[in-house]
């Protein structure tokens, strides 16, 4: 993996992280805020403006891929890249939360 992609990414904002967890099906902006909004219960809604801006980025950088357009509407999908900057996050978000609760972490 290049190292500065995963310094842009690694440590994932929490729009950034919700996108691509929702992108591990094909979906829209529009469902991706959704998504996100009933995942958190409503804490975190991503504007247009930074789910556009965000996807674009993603997709120049690799992390997802557009898949094609339906009503208009363009349909993303998480790439293997993307997968494993995920995969990265989420173990440390993992570890965060055992080390938040004094646990070990074996990861």
């Amino acid at each position: 993996m290049d190292q500065k992609l995963k310094r842009i990414y690694i440590p994932m904002t929490e729009t950034a992280f919700y996108i691509l967890f929702a992108l591990q099906e094909e979906r829209h902006g529009y469902d991706i805020t959704l998504r996100t909004k009933e995942m958190t219960k409503g804490q975190v809604i991503i504007s247009p403006g930074t789910m556009y801006g965000t996807l674009a980025k993603m997709e120049k950088d690799g992390l997802i891929a557009f898949v094609r357009e339906e009503s208009k509407r363009k349909i993303y999908l998480i790439t293997a890249l993307g997968r494993e900057i995920l995969a990265i996050e989420l173990v440390r978000i993992e570890r965060l939360y055992h080390n938040s609760r004094g646990e070990k972490h074996d990861r």
